[in-house]
């Protein structure tokens, strides 16, 4: 396996080993799933994420998050430290408006700076959830022309 650079952050907090640590490995592209999920097992954290070029070209990145366990859909602090990350890494010097493609779909983060931090808030990513109907399955078919068999 090819080395891969990382970063280390403490999410939440402005004070070194305190907060939430976070692993952001860099340049992920070529890593499949297994082999993310063995890095995250490694590093041991609550959350890893891995940063892959993004599929639509006016967004910033794609990242995966993975726990020592399975892959996350999504995750509040692991899109704060890769949304700094990110941000501090970038020509335009640490602040500015972007968007993330994580598994739930696009996230849009902004990111700004004051008193020497960063700081990064993003719009809450929200799962699609089903419609409970109080419906009778035998009156929706009377509607659609359908006897009980069909």
């Amino acid at each position: 396996m090819k080395t891969r650079n990382y970063l280390l952050y403490d999410v939440f907090t402005t004070e070194r080993l305190a907060g939430n640590p976070l692993a952001v490995v860099l340049d992920s592209k070529g890593l499949d799933t297994a082999a993310m999920q063995a890095i995250a097992r490694e590093f041991n954290l609550s959350e890893s994420v891995f940063v892959l070029p993004p599929d639509n070209p006016k967004h910033k990145n794609r990242i995966r998050i993975f726990t020592p366990d399975y892959e996350m859909p999504f995750a509040g602090h692991p899109t704060v430290g890769a949304a700094i990350a990110l941000a501090e890494l970038a020509e335009e010097g640490g602040a500015g408006i972007f968007v993330l493609e994580e598994n739930i779909g696009p996230v849009r983060c902004a990111v700004s700076k004051h008193d020497g931090n960063t700081f990064a808030e993003f719009d809450l990513a929200k799962l699609p959830e089903p419609l409970k109907l109080d419906a009778d399955p035998e009156a929706i078919g009377a509607a659609l022309g359908l006897t009980p068999h069909e």
